[in-house]
């Protein structure tokens, strides 16, 4: 398999995952500007001709190498995010349950965004 490139495309909440030029995977996350920011995984796609190649663990740490750079958390809804992050607790910092509240919250107001 070729390298897997991922590209933030924070303007449209989506972390990409390309091989060989094409899209095989994404992330759709929002991001929460209260009670604090953090980034919100929703959504966790990977397209069948690539899945059980890594393309969703890949894109999943690098969600969270991004957060951890820019000293925000995480607050995983999306359920595969959710447990690539139980199994990776060194790199994926557990959110608190008021965070994890406040991001199905946002989430539910604002549908139109994911």
């Amino acid at each position: 398999m070729s390298d897997i490139e991922i590209h933030d495309d924070r303007a449209r909440g989506r972390l990409e995952a390309y091989v060989d030029g094409d899209v095989v995977g994404h992330i759709v996350y929002l991001e929460l500007g209260s009670p604090r920011r953090a980034l919100v995984p929703v959504h966790t796609i990977v397209d069948p001709a690539h899945e059980g190649q890594g393309i969703a663990g890949s894109l999943a740490r690098e969600l969270y190498a991004i957060a951890r750079r820019e000293g925000v958390p995480v607050a995983p809804l999306c359920p595969y995010v959710t447990k690539w992050a139980e199994r990776h607790r060194d790199e994926a910092p557990a959110a608190t349950p008021e965070l994890i509240q406040a991001a199905k919250r946002f989430a539910t107001a604002h549908p139109e965004r994911w």
